[in-house]
Parts: C-alpha cells; sequence; structure tokens
C-alpha cells in the first residue's frame, strides 16, 4: 500500500538587509487560468476546475520583489485579495459568505489551542478544487500560509484555519470526497515532521518558530505574519486521477483575513527531462567562443537508485568533427538528480552555414509509458556584427567632437578601437578641424575576438577662417608688443575679441592691439553662423644685461685699472667711477681709470626701450710699504709689503787676547757684533783641532770658557778664530777669522 503522504520543508532564509518592494496581485484572470497558468508544473493534467467563494477572493500574484518567499503563483483569501497589498488592510473584507465543514474540523482539532473548544463557525471560505493525472510516481508543490490575525489571536477561538484535502488511489481520511472517491480526504497541511494541521496556533513565535516571519510594518504585504515557504510532497500511482480540494476560510467571526499563496508551477510530478543552456541564452553557439550545455535532471525525490538513459545524437552537425565527443549513455549516480553534457564546437576554419545539434533522450514512465525530451542546439561559424553610427555634417570646426558606434550581433561586451582616437569604448572624440569629409575607422571586437570595422565621416562645411595670427614682441620692462589677426569668409558683421595677460580684454571690434605685455593672447571671431578661437604668443625682448671685468680689480695706491665692457642687449652705458666721475657713452669700448683709493664703480647699461639693468664692482687701493719693522725703513702704516724694506749690514770686531784665570777680568772669549741674527764661531789649536764650535741666533755671540772639547784647561799660546756672522735680514752675511792668544798665569 502506498504511503499516506511525504512532507518535507524547504526553508528560505531571507536577510533583514535585503530591500524588497510591493506585492502584486491580480484578480481578473478566472479560476480556470490561474489553475492552468499559475499553479500547475510540469507532468500533471487536470480537469473538473471549480472555485467556491467570490471571484475577488482568489488572483495570481507576483512576489519577486516582496519577501513572500515565492516568486508567483496563485493566491486565495478569506477576503478580498486585493487587500494584500499595502497599505490596505485585509480586516474590512467581510462578505457573510459560508465557512467549510472541513476547515470546521480542522480548527477544532488543534489540541495547542486553549480556545478550540470554543469554535463552533467558520465564514468566507474560498475552495478551489480539480481532478488530477500525473506522469510520475509523486506530486509535490509550494506554498506560504499567512494571516492578519497573528499574532494578537493566537490560541484564541479566532483559529483562522486552511487545508489541502487529497483524495485518490492510496488515500483515506475523515475529510468530505466526491463521488468517486469513496475513502474520504486526507488533509495534507500539517507542520512538518508532526500530524499538526497549519493555523496561526500552530506555528508562531511559541510554538515552530523556525517556520514563522513577522511582518509588523507591512511594507511588502499588509499580512501581520507569514510562514516561510513549505514544501509538500506525496507519494501518488502514475496515470490514476486524483482530486485536490484548497481551502481557506475565517473562524468564529469574517474579520482579519488568511490567505494562501500557491507558488506557480510547482504543483507538478516531474520525470527526467533534457533541457539546453548557452552562453547567449538562446540556441545558438559559436566556434572558438561559446559552447552549450544540454542538462539532464531527474526528480530530486528519485535519486536513491542508478538511472541510464540512453539518448541519440541528430543534426547536420557531425560528433568528432564538429564538436567534441560526448558521454553516451548518461549515468546519474545515486543522489544525483542532474548530469551536465557539454558541447563544445571545434573551431575548424572553414565557413559553412549553421548545423544543428539534437540529442532526444528516451526513458520510461512509471505508467509504463515512453517519455521522449530533446534539446537542439546551432552551430555557427561567428555572429554577424553589425555597427551603426551615424556620419554628421558640421558648419563650424571644434577641437573635439564626439561621435557614436553601437555595435550589436557578437558576445558583448564590445571593446571598441578607433584610428585617431585613444578611446576603447564606443564613443570617442574626433578632430573636425578640416575642410571636407573626413573619415575615422573603428574597430568593434567583442569578448570572443570577432570583430568588425566601419567608419565614422565628419563632414566640415565652414566659411570663417582665422587665416593667420601675428604678434610683436614686447620690451621686458615696457608694454610695446601688438598681436593682429587676418579673418575671411565672414558671414554678417563679426564681432572680434582679444583677450590676454591679466585678463585684459580689447574692444570687441578690433583685430590689432597694440602697446601690450608679453604672454598669451587669444583670439575670438563671431559671425552669424561660427564662432572660432586661436592663440599667438607675444614674446619678450632679450634684456640688457651689465657685466663688465676689472684689471686689476686691487693693488697699491695709485693703481691703473682697465675696464672692459662685456654687456649684452644694450645700446647706451652710464659707468660712474666714483667722486663725480660718470661717463655716458653710447658703445661697449673699454674704460682705463686710476685710484688712489677703494672705490665702488658701477655700469648702467640700457636697451632700445628703455630698460637697464646695472652692476657694479669695488676696487680696492691699499697703503703699500715695508712692513718688516726690523728694516730701516719700516712703514707702520701700511698693510702690502712692496719690497722696499732695507737692512744694516752686521759689524763684527774680533779680540786677539784673552786670560782664562778667573779674575773676573777678560775670563770668556767672545766676539762683539753688531745687525747680527746668526753667529757662527769656530776655534781651532795650532795642530788644527776643533777646540770649540757654536752657533746662536738673537744678535750676539757665542763665549768660550778656554777648556777643551773634553772640559780641561786649555794650554796657553796661539789659537786660530773662524766666524760667519748673518745680517738681520738674513741674506747679508760676514765671514772673517784671526789669531787668538790665551794667556794664562
Amino acid at each position: 500500500m502506498f504511503l499516506k503522504s511525504l512532507l518535507s520543508l524547504l526553508i528560505i532564509i531571507v536577510s533583514s538587509t535585503i530591500a524588497f518592494g510591493q506585492i502584486i496581485v491580480d484578480p481578473t484572470p478566472s479560476p480556470t487560468q490561474l489553475v492552468q497558468n499559475n499553479l500547475i508544473g510540469n507532468g500533471v493534467s487536470v480537469s473538473n476546475i471549480t472555485f467556491s467563494g467570490q471571484t475577488s477572493q482568489i488572483g495570481s500574484f507576483d512576489g519577486s520583489s516582496s519577501n513572500i518567499g515565492l516568486p508567483f503563483g496563485l493566491v486565495m483569501s478569506s477576503g478580498n485579495v486585493v487587500d494584500c497589498i499595502p497599505p490596505a488592510q485585509p480586516s474590512i473584507g467581510q462578505f457573510g459568505g459560508p465557512g467549510d465543514p472541513d476547515l470546521l474540523t480542522v480548527a477544532q482539532s488543534v489540541t495547542s489551542n486553549p480556545a478550540s473548544g470554543n469554535i463552533n463557525v467558520t465564514q468566507d471560505a474560498a475552495i478551489l478544487e480539480f481532478d488530477f493525472i500525473p506522469i510520475g510516481d509523486s506530486v509535490r508543490f509550494n506554498f506560504v500560509f499567512a494571516s492578519e490575525e497573528y499574532l494578537t489571536y493566537v490560541n484564541t477561538q479566532y483559529n483562522d484555519a486552511f487545508g489541502f484535502f487529497i483524495s485518490g488511489p492510496g488515500f483515506a481520511g475523515p475529510f468530505a470526497s466526491p463521488a468517486g472517491f469513496p475513502n474520504g480526504a486526507e488533509n495534507l497541511a500539517v507542520v512538518p515532521g508532526t500530524a499538526e494541521p497549519i493555523t496561526i496556533s500552530t506555528i508562531h513565535p511559541g510554538l515552530n518558530a523556525a517556520y514563522y516571519i513577522d511582518n509588523p510594518t507591512g511594507t511588502t504585504h499588509s499580512f501581520n505574519g507569514f510562514t516561510i515557504p513549505i514544501s509538500i510532497e506525496f507519494e501518488v500511482v502514475c496515470g490514476q486521477t486524483y482530486h485536490f480540494k484548497f481551502a481557506v476560510s475565517d473562524c468564529q467571526d469574517d474579520f482579519l483575513d488568511t490567505a494562501v499563496f500557491l507558488e506557480g508551477a510547482s504543483f507538478s510530478s516531474e520525470a527526467v527531462q533534457v533541457a539546453v543552456a548557452t552562453v547567449t541564452g538562446d540556441t545558438a553557439v559559436y566556434e572558438g567562443c561559446t559552447d552549450a550545455d544540454f542538462i539532464f535532471s531527474r526528480p530530486v525525490t528519485d535519486t536513491t537508485d542508478t538511472l541510464i538513459i540512453n539518448y541519440n545524437i541528430t543534426g547536420t552537425a557531425t560528433e568528432g568533427v564538429d564538436f567534441g565527443t560526448l558521454v553516451n549513455p548518461v549515468t546519474f549516480l545515486p543522489g544525483e538528480d542532474t548530469v551536465i553534457l557539454n558541447l563544445l564546437p571545434t573551431a575548424d576554419g572553414v565557413i559553412e552555414p549553421g548545423e544543428s545539434v539534437t540529442i532526444t533522450a528516451f526513458t520510461i514512465s512509471p505508467c509504463g509509458d515512453t517519455i521522449v525530451s530533446s534539446g537542439t542546439v546551432w552551430i555557427f561559424d561567428e555572429p554577424n556584427i553589425t555597427i551603426d553610427e551615424q556620419d554628421t555634417t558640421l558648419l563650424c570646426s571644434e577641437d573635439s567632437l564626439l561621435v557614436t558606434a553601437i555595435a550589436s550581433g557578437g558576445f558583448e561586451p564590445f571593446t571598441y578601437s578607433w584610428v585617431g582616437s585613444s578611446s576603447t569604448t564606443s564613443n570617442a572624440y574626433v578632430s573636425a578641424s578640416t575642410l571636407g569629409p573626413v573619415e575615422y575607422y573603428v574597430t568593434a571586437t567583442d569578448q570572443c575576438g570577432y570583430s568588425q570595422t566601419d567608419t565614422v565621416t565628419v563632414t566640415l562645411n565652414q566659411t570663417l577662417l582665422i587665416d593667420s595670427l601675428i604678434s610683436y614682441p614686447s620690451a621686458p620692462c615696457n608694454p610695446t608688443g601688438a598681436v593682429a589677426a587676418f579673418v575671411s569668409g565672414q558671414t554678417g558683421q563679426p564681432l572680434y575679441t582679444w583677450t590676454g595677460p591679466g585678463s585684459s580684454t580689447a574692444s570687441i571690434d578690433a583685430t590689432v592691439w597694440q602697446n601690450i605685455s608679453p604672454g598669451w593672447y587669444y583670439f575670438t571671431v563671431t559671425d552669424n553662423v561660427c564662432q572660432l578661437m586661436d592663440s599667438v604668443l607675444v614674446d619678450v625682448d632679450n634684456p640688457p644685461v651689465a657685466s663688465f671685468s676689472a684689471t686689476p680689480n686691487s693693488g697699491c695706491s695709485p693703481v691703473q685699472v682697465l675696464f672692459t665692457n662685456n654687456s649684452q642687449n644694450a645700446v647706451s652705458y652710464e659707468w660712474n667711477f666714483g667722486g663725480g666721475n660718470i661717463i655716458n657713452v653710447n658703445s661697449s669700448a673699454s674704460q682705463t681709470q686710476t685710484f688712489t683709493n677703494s672705490t665702488p664703480v658701477t655700469l648702467i647699461a640700457t636697451d632700445a626701450g628703455g630698460c637697464a639693468d646695472t652692476t657694479a664692482v669695488t676696487i680696492t687701493v691699499s697703503p703699500c710699504g715695508c712692513t718688516d719693522p726690523t728694516a730701516e725703513n719700516y712703514n707702520p702704516t701700511a698693510t702690502i709689503d712692496d719690497g722696499s724694506c732695507t737692512y744694516p749690514v752686521p759689524i763684527v770686531d774680533c779680540p786677539n787676547i784673552f786670560t782664562p784665570n778667573d779674575d773676573g777680568a777678560n775670563d770668556l772669549f767672545e766676539l762683539y757684533v753688531e745687525n747680527a741674527l746668526e753667529v757662527e764661531l769656530i776655534i781651532l789649536n795650532r795642530w788644527g783641532s776643533v777646540m770649540f764650535e757654536k752657533t746662536i741666533t738673537g744678535g750676539s755671540s757665542p763665549t768660550w770658557d778656554g777648556t777643551s772639547p773634553g772640559g780641561s784647561p786649555a794650554v796657553g799660546g796661539t789659537y786660530f778664530v773662524k766666524y760667519i756672522v748673518t745680517g738681520v735680514n738674513g741674506d747679508s752675511k760676514i765671514e772673517g777669522h784671526n789669531f787668538l792668544q790665551l794667556v794664562r798665569d
């Protein structure tokens, strides 16, 4: 016997930081349209669709921008479904409509609600019913339960209820079922993992809180609270007929509405399918660029066993030549619900028409029927890239012109290459300064490397021209420059404007501007059609540079100095030699002057425009003379020695007898010298032996005490005396000799 039901939970976690938009609700489609277009998915065929309730209690919804958790589908409410949209409050849509006995039983069966015994009526029931036949062995769908009763009326008698009642082979229960389904119906709308029906008293922050989402602000839909998306899945017998009843109602009163959102295309019974996905989103791939995925899938509930799928490859393309070899058959291993075959076209360089590849898979349904699924891909050599550009005609030139070329037909994004511009986008600034047409080439290349080249033509049809601008240089110190413009091709009465340094502006009627300073000047001419601008530089004449050299620039008084004029860019000169000695000349000839005192000399060089430059040098004159205090002619006021010093000649007197007998008289022999710087004295005995030798400085003579070199007294007798006396200037010398008689008592 088949399992009564299988329940599984699909939880979608929604970040609180995501910004949502309002839900969209449309109550106009018929119940049949809503079931076929907004509920039923693959593998299910439906019939006998009926709806009980107000037509405004059922509709389609788009929740892709809201926080409801489902992208689109079918919505049923105990009130008007339009009141799901804020700022409406789904609490005033009382219709006074009947309830549903099955929903009353559901509401009364909630054992966790202490007020369940006080519930005795349901109202404003919305009931959708249909028969369906599945092609697989299971059916699933996704839903969200929402209510305005949250949270104020949790665990009260206002326990709004809903139910999903299934009748058919393998199902039996206490709820009503139509004729032909004698075993009754079973409610599948239970809290996952339990037998407790879903109401506001079984899913809330205090019970099964993992399934609850609070919505106090009601910015994307009007309900105070709602569940996360929940998935219902149950086993069926393929090919058999089942009956399904979706119902929702108010409980005990008809205020504060409750709704059920059913996800679009989720009511399905899947079998193995083959789909095709490509980079471009269509069925075209290109050699050397894009590839395609053939996606084989099977229901996620049927992944316990290995499944082998055989498929055929047909079409005009050849496997192994136009694309790589594909694995055949496809094998699903346990736990796998998807297998992908990647088709990579071969870049063969051969130009040929598009070629097709079709994969056809064959599976056997649980009913024994053969299910055929196929997908087709087309292989092309390269895309047809086109460039849309606009040629432009200008009546006036511009320094730069924005042109645009938009490529299409390839694989975005495109990069662009412009001849004459560094731009890599579809926009480029190009020059348009030459009369007539100018073509700019642009090449667009897609991400696969395919490219196309086109031209953008810019035609300049301008008559106004600035033929030339001329300038005259200005003096560096006075505004003596000038500019002039020559214009042709004017239309109407032109206006002229000059602007220059300091933001000064000349008359708008002037083509000539005189007596201006150096710098850039900008000329604008405006006629009845165009406005042109150009610029010209007013240069500056070379300024005068005053320069001279003095040879010598210092010396003893009087000193004669030669002044050499090295000035540049000057026509007149003023020399100031001090003491009122000023000379004005018109040539750069040298000047000679004699100075007895230190004097600053100034030169002013002036050009033809009256601009001047000044330079100066001080001639240093010093007192000269003999600066040596030992000289006979020493000059204490002189600061520079002129080499004129004179010195006295040394005077020498050599005694010829002395008596070293310690009587205090004539005990030492010495020379009597004057004007001496250094004295050298040598005494030898009769045999030529040196008895005494000494040199001293300071103007005195060495003294001999009459002893031998060994220290013993020399014997009396005759001795030979030799001397060298150097004068005080170090240059003059006197050499002499004499005989000395040493006498002892």
